[in-house]
C-alpha cells in the first residue's frame, strides 16, 4: 500500500484532440518516437499534413532558419488555431484500448500522472534499469512546446481498477487501426463521479513505470526547471501525460527482449562456454518447427551453428545472478565470454534475421560448439538467445521490493500511439 503522502496523484486534464472531419485519427496518429524509422517518419508524414510525427520527431526547415523545435512549436500552435486540434472543454480522463490482430486487449486509461515532489521519494516506481540515453532532445521538445505529447506507461498495482472504468458503452471518440493490424479507441469520460472512482483506485497503490522511463525523467528535469525560476510554486509541470493500465495478465503483452551476439574470436566454442552455466541441450535445427516449439515451450534458448539448444541454468547460475530472470542469467554468461558485442532484439525474427536467416542460411554459420569455431553469419551475427518474457506476477514482485530489473528486460506491446490526446501545458 502507498505510504502517505506519496501516493499516485492522477487526475483529469483539457485534452487536446484531433478534429475528426478534418484529420482522421488513423491518418495522423503515430507510433511513439523511438520506434519510428527514417523511412516510417517519411510515410507517415506523407499521410496527412498534421500527423503527429511532423511535431513529435519534427526536422529543421533550413530555408527559413528554423531549428527542429521552433518547427515543431510552429506547427502545433497552426493546428490549434486552424482548428485541426482543439481542447476539450473540460478536464477529462480518456479510456483508451489496444486490442491486436489477436482479438487480445489492452485496456487503460489516459491522464496527468502527478509528479513527485523535487527531492522526496514516491511510489511512483521505475520497474527497470535504463541504459543511458541522451535526454536533452525530449526536454528540449518539452521546453519548446509546453506539452506532452506522447504518453508514459504506467502499470497500477490496484487490482480491480479496469473495472472503475468501462467505455464499451459508448463509441469511442476515435477508432482506428495501425500498420500492425492493431485498433487503437479512444473515449471521453467527463463524468465526475466516473473520474473520481478512478483517480482514488489509482492513489491506492504504486504505479510502475513499464514505459517512457526517459520521459518520466524528462518531466521530472522540466519540473525542477519550473519550480527553480517560479519560486516552488506548483503548477502543470509537475504532471506528466500517463497510460496508466491495470498490472495484470489479462491486461498486458509482455514480450522478452532477446539477444545476438558477435565478436567472438573465430575458434570460441559458445556452446562449451554455455555449458559451465547452463545444461545444454540439442533441440534440433534451427528451423521454424523448432523455434516454433521453443517459443510455445517458453524456453530459454541458443541459436548457433544451424542448431537450437535449450539452456536450462545451473543453480551456480542463478546464485551468481541473484535472481530468476533470463536477463540476469544470460548476463552471468556474457560476464565470461571474451570480448563481443551483443544486441537487443524485439523478436524471435529479428534475432534470426540477424543471423541471416532460418535453417538454410543460419546452417552457414561457423561449427560452434563442434570445436571448429564461430564464424559470422550473413546478418553479421554469430548466435542468438532467445530469452523467455516475465509475468505480471514477476514485475509485481519485484516492484513491491522496489527493485528494478535489468535494462532490456520487457518489452510491452501494442504500443499507444501518439495523437491519440495531446496534453498542453497552458490549458
Amino acid at each position: 500500500m502507498c505510504q502517505s503522502g506519496r501516493v499516485p496523484r492522477f487526475e483529469p486534464f483539457r485534452g487536446l484532440r484531433y478534429v475528426p472531419g478534418v484529420a482522421p485519427i488513423g491518418q495522423v496518429m503515430a507510433p511513439p518516437y523511438d520506434v519510428i524509422s527514417s523511412a516510417e517518419r517519411v510515410h507517415l508524414a506523407s499521410r496527412h499534413p498534421a500527423n503527429a510525427v511532423l511535431v513529435e520527431l519534427p526536422e529543421p526547415d533550413l530555408r527559413e532558419g528554423r531549428d527542429r523545435y521552433r518547427v515543431a512549436v510552429d506547427l502545433f500552435m497552426r493546428w490549434q488555431s486552424e482548428g485541426i486540434i482543439r481542447p476539450d472543454p473540460t478536464p477529462c480522463l480518456y479510456p483508451y484500448r489496444m486490442t491486436d490482430a489477436s482479438g487480445r486487449s489492452t485496456t487503460g486509461v489516459l491522464g496527468a500522472l502527478g509528479l513527485p515532489e523535487p527531492g522526496t521519494q514516491s511510489d511512483i516506481l521505475p520497474h527497470e534499469q535504463t541504459l543511458p540515453k541522451p535526454k536533452s532532445d525530449r526536454l528540449d521538445l518539452l521546453r519548446a512546446t509546453r506539452a506532452n505529447l506522447s504518453p508514459i506507461w504506467g502499470l497500477s498495482m490496484t487490482h480491480g481498477l479496469t473495472a472503475t472504468f468501462d467505455p464499451t458503452d459508448d463509441e469511442p471518440s476515435a477508432d482506428a487501426y495501425d500498420d500492425d493490424g492493431v485498433r487503437h479507441q479512444l473515449w471521453v469520460l467527463d463524468d465526475r463521479d466516473a473520474i473520481e472512482a478512478i483517480r482514488a483506485a489509482v492513489a491506492t497503490n504504486p504505479v510502475v513505470i513499464a514505459d517512457g522511463h526517459h520521459r518520466y525523467a524528462t518531466a521530472q528535469t522540466y519540473q525542477a526547471e519550473c519550480r527553480a525560476r517560479n519560486g516552488n510554486v506548483a503548477g502543470p509541470h509537475d504532471q506528466v501525460l500517463a497510460l496508466i493500465v491495470e498490472l495484470a495478465e489479462e491486461q498486458l503483452t509482455v514480450g522478452a527482449i532477446h539477444r545476438t551476439i558477435s565478436g567472438l574470436p573465430p575458434d570460441f566454442d559458445l556452446v562449451a562456454a554455455c555449458a559451465d552455466w547452463f545444461d545444454v541441450v540439442r533441440a534440433g535445427p534451427a528451423d521454424e518447427r523448432t523455434l516454433g516449439a521453443l517459443a510455445d515451450a517458453r524456453s530459454l534458448s541458443l541459436i548457433a551453428g544451424g542448431s537450437a539448444y535449450l539452456l536450462l541454468p545451473l543453480e551456480a547460475t542463478y546464485a551468481a545472478a541473484g535472481n530468476d530472470l533470463d536477463a540476469s542469467l544470460i548476463a552471468v554468461l556474457f560476464s565470461h565470454l571474451p570480448p563481443h558485442e551483443s544486441m537487443h532484439q524485439h523478436s524471435v525474427a529479428e534475432a534470426v534475421a540477424a543471423l541471416g536467416g532460418m535453417e538454410g542460411e543460419v546452417a552457414g554459420v561457423g561449427g560452434i560448439g563442434s570445436g571448429v569455431g564461430v564464424g559470422a553469419a550473413p546478418g553479421g551475427a554469430q548466435a542468438a538467445f532467445l530469452l523467455r518474457p516475465v509475468t505480471a506476477g514477476q514485475i509485481e514482485a519485484w516492484a513491491v521490493e522496489r527493485k528494478q530489473m535489468p535494462p532490456k528486460t520487457t518489452y510491452f506491446s501494442p504500443k499507444p500511439r501518439t495523437g491519440m490526446v495531446f496534453r498542453s501545458l497552458d490549458l
